[in-house]
């Protein structure tokens, strides 16, 4: 459906009627990204949806980093894939990206739909398995842990020679939003 010239200013003053939710993506960690600097990166990562773009803090010197920090996205089209950038940080000149992922909620959104009540903890309500349209370097499982469904990630850059990024997608309900029913 597209829109009409003039549609955004409706657009933003009903978007809690558009959004479904909020996405927290927790960026885990990297793992074996290229080496940029002379013998090592500062890499950081940043995540974009539609104007939407958050970054992790520069972890220096490091090709395996670890971030543990949750980044937060407001969802109001699913079929949207999330862009996921890695870069190395340099002070005195342009960053250089280490590489880039493409993230497609779709199958997450789904399974958010499935009936957890009966499900017992620790069950894996889908799994998705690496293909030429993902960026998907192994199979990933959704999961109910603590009664929440997540999603574990591993996404191998592209655009690089090397290197992954381990993510996790949990689901926050908002109060007054669409929702995803």
């Amino acid at each position: 459906m597209a829109d009409s010239p003039g549609s955004e200013k409706t657009k933003s003053s009903s978007l809690m009627d558009n959004l479904l939710g909020l996405l927290r993506i927790r960026i885990k960690r990297g793992v074996n990204l290229a080496v940029r600097d002379v013998r090592s990166s500062d890499p950081y990562v940043v995540v974009k949806l539609d104007k939407q773009k958050l970054k992790t803090r520069v972890i220096k010197k490091d090709v395996n980093p670890e971030w543990n920090e949750d980044l937060t996205l407001s969802i109001t089209d699913p079929s949207t894939p999330i862009k996921l950038t890695v870069y190395d940080h340099d002070t005195f000149s342009k960053d250089d990206k280490m590489g880039n992922a493409e993230i497609d909620i779709r199958p997450y959104i789904e399974a958010l739909k499935v009936d957890v009540d009966d499900i017992p903890n620790g069950t894996t309500i889908a799994r998705v398995q690496p293909c030429r349209t993902n960026c998907l370097s192994e199979e990933s499982a959704i999961t109910l842990v603590d009664r929440k469904v997540v999603q574990d990630i591993c996404l191998r850059l592209r655009n690089v020679e090397c290197g992954e990024v381990e993510i996790q997608l949990q689901w926050i309900e908002l109060p007054g939003s669409k929702g995803l029913s």
